[in-house]
């Protein structure tokens, strides 16, 4: 999970670059549930609020 003081501090480049990878993420996480390789179902949530506290950042910017 990624800290917003953390984000705040990255250009607008490396949050679009982390932004991309954690929805890449994600995207992996739902192909790995609908055969049901996943363990921690909590990730979905943590990536989801992840994406949304970058957007939030990016939109501030």
């Amino acid at each position: 999970m990624t800290k917003e003081k953390e984000l705040q501090d990255k250009n607008q480049e490396e949050l679009i670059k982390i932004l991309k990878e954690k929805q890449n993420r994600l995207l992996e996480l739902r192909f790995g549930a609908s055969v049901k390789n996943i363990k921690d179902t909590s990730e979905f949530q943590k990536i989801r609020k992840d994406i949304a506290r970058i957007l939030t950042i990016i939109n501030k910017k």
